[in-house]
């Protein structure tokens, strides 16, 4: 007698591979072209950026889709990540001369940096809710902008870091690595390699927790908190969770995204990157991480393609914007990408699918 066994994979292990398979195929087809010499320059410049992004836009969907809590300050937990991994790939120079081995220590220390700052924060802000966890984190944000990127001078000599939060006029002016407003000279290490090995991570990383029993408690308190306090999930506790996770991977996305330039100034991370991150969250659908990232690819490319457009440009990026958004929310087209989605799976299934004869 023969029987047919299949072997059956979760609905949310399958979205994992489809959204990971995607990622390699798109690098595939980015480094393909860019081989045959069809991308611009001005494309293989994105590629970076689109990276960095994606990368935010999932750890920002974290806490607003997956949580369910409202954060504005999310570019400060990036700068906290950016600048002090950048502050450590510039005073290791010297001492860890392999660039890559500097670079991904130099995300760990920022990662590590981010995360202490969103324990932190989020221990005072998450027993705050709505608009006032909103405005918290909006002042988080300007504060670690205007410290880091204003006031803080930082020099290095054979005796350690020296810190000045004046002029640095206390400083050698020869050892200065951090110059306040002015910056700090970053040596670029960013590819699109290492940007798609960290989105991967990343997305594994957040997947997986969304997944496990932690990751239902966090959707359960962003659900109902009474109901999940009354069967006893601490509430604070997995929303601390979700907000140090997601402040970790944002911190590791701006060393990523730092050394793609060639100096990092507090400039770049102010409310409107913010904003942008959050757009890209809500355009791409709260709690659907292939949506940050497919929202995020799209948010970034779509402002330089319409440049030639000059004044005009932004209007049309704002009316691009509501049609994106209405067809992103619009109940026949959420029922049309249902159904597209379900073909694409089933095909997965097909092919994913092992058959086996038992006697």
């Amino acid at each position: 007698m023969k029987k047919k066994s299949k072997i059956k994979i979760k609905k949310s292990t399958l979205t994992t591979l489809i959204t990971i398979a995607g990622i390699v195929l798109a690098y595939i087809i980015m480094t393909l072209l860019s081989g045959a010499g069809v991308l611009s320059n001005q494309m293989k410049g994105l590629l970076v950026p689109i990276c960095a992004y994606a990368m935010l836009a999932v750890s920002l969907n974290l806490v607003v889709g997956i949580l369910g809590e409202l954060s504005l300050g999310h570019a400060g937990f990036l700068y906290v990540g950016a600048y002090t991994g950048t502050i450590f790939t510039v005073a290791m120079s010297d001492i860890i001369t392999n660039d890559i081995l500097r670079f991904v220590l130099g995300m760990i220390v920022g990662g590590v940096f981010a995360a202490l700052f969103g324990l932190l924060i989020g221990s005072a802000v998450l027993k705050l809710q709505g608009d006032y966890l909103a405005i918290v984190t909006l002042a988080f944000g300007e504060i670690i902008r205007s410290v880091l990127g204003n006031v803080m001078y930082i020099s290095k000599d054979a005796s350690g870091l020296h810190f000045d939060f004046n002029d640095g006029s206390t400083l050698n002016s020869a050892d200065i690595i951090a110059k306040g407003a002015q910056g700090i000279t970053v040596h670029r290490m960013s590819t699109f390699l290492i940007g798609i090995i960290l989105l991967i991570i990343i997305v594994l990383v957040v997947m997986n927790l969304t997944d496990s029993r932690a990751g239902r408690a966090i959707k359960a308190v962003r659900d109902n908190k009474i109901a999940t306090e009354t069967v006893g999930i601490s509430v604070s506790k997995f929303r601390l969770l979700a907000f140090t996770v997601s402040s970790a991977i944002a911190g590791v996305a701006g060393v990523y995204y730092a050394h793609n330039y060639a100096t990092l100034t507090g400039t770049k991370f102010d409310f409107n990157f913010s904003i942008n991150i959050l757009v890209m969250v809500v355009l791409g659908g709260m709690g659907s991480i292939p949506g940050s990232i497919i929202a995020a690819i799209v948010l970034t490319i779509l402002p330089e393609k319409i440049r030639f457009l000059g004044d005009y440009r932004m209007v049309i990026y704002a009316v691009i914007l509501i049609v994106m958004m209405i067809f992103s929310w619009n109940p026949k087209c959420i029922e049309l990408r249902k159904t597209v989605s379900a073909k694409i799976k089933g095909i997965f299934k097909k092919g994913g699918a092992s058959k086996k004869e038992v006697q």
